[in-house]
């Protein structure tokens, strides 16, 4: 049941057939719920491109408040939405069931100061040196802060930095384990004003290490190991039996199962993806 508390010509609030009428930030909303058909490959393809979306940022989202927050001010829009409509229309590539983050075109932060010169990263013993013009030019102030993310998608553990430094000191130095500074890694810079009351784009610092493996691919990997493990159990057990019956092959019963499944698994083997190298 819906309670029209505002009269009769105010908005509902509650449920009405398979409509439900809500407030969300303000704003009157109403939606529709019901038992859904089986999905098409353009609603799979949304569904998929929701979720991988989702998953991006859901791992960043101090940096997304600031980066998106003044954009949202005075809207019924939060930064998270924002964010989000974003990247789902411009930062994803592929096509279903295939679709991905494409890093060149995240964008973390969206604003009007100017861009920063002489951005630069560069991977030093025991992390990441990351530089700047550290001058001031315009709306730029020595001491704006410095945010940056480090986006490693192999482990998804993400790093964000949201006052790592401040532009006067023209670079910043990202401690990083030997491990994860050979992984795939995709960083990320933002500068924000003192008072918070401007920020820039945020620019894309460039891939390091190539492109690690998508979920496709490992999961290939393993299915892989997998059966090389059981392939490598047959050929052990099945040269075994040929040696100790002097290289002549056994007439058992036992034997031809064990010579059935090991051609098999030999034969699997060489066309399986997710070879290693």
């Amino acid at each position: 049941m819906a309670i029209a508390s505002n009269g009769p010509q105010g908005h509902l609030n509650g449920k009405v057939g398979n409509l439900v009428f809500y407030m969300l930030n303000g704003q009157p909303v109403v939606r529709l719920i019901g038992r859904k058909g089986k999905p098409s490959i353009l609603q799979l393809a949304n569904y998929q491109g929701m979720a991988v979306t989702t998953k991006l940022l859901s791992r960043m989202g101090g940096f997304i408040k600031l980066g998106y927050g003044l954009q949202a001010r005075g809207t019924v829009h939060n930064a998270h939405n924002l964010a989000t409509s974003y990247h789902k229309k411009q930062a994803l590539k592929g096509e279903y069931p295939n679709i991905s983050i494409d890093y060149s075109k995240v964008k973390l932060s969206q604003g009007l100061m100017s861009e920063t010169k002489d951005l630069k990263i560069n991977k030093v013993s025991g992390g990441l040196e990351i530089s700047w013009d550290p001058r001031d030019y315009a709306d730029l102030s020595y001491n704006d802060s410095v945010m940056v993310m480090i986006c490693c998608p192999e482990t998804g553990k993400d790093r964000e930095y949201l006052n790592i430094a401040r532009r006067s000191e023209g670079k910043c130095f990202i401690p990083l384990f030997e491990e994860v500074l050979n992984q795939q890694i995709e960083p990320y810079i933002s500068f924000i004003s003192a008072d918070g009351a401007m920020v820039s784009d945020s620019v894309y610092l460039g891939n390091l290490n190539g492109e690690g493996l998508n979920e496709i691919e490992k999961q290939q990997q393993v299915k892989y190991q997998q059966v090389k493990s059981r392939f490598d159990q047959l050929e052990g057990s099945y040269s075994r039996q040929l040696k100790e019956n002097y290289g002549e092959i056994p007439k058992t019963k036992a034997f031809k199962c064990l010579e059935k499944e090991y051609k098999a698994v030999q034969k699997q083997l060489l066309h399986l993806p997710g070879k290693p190298g």
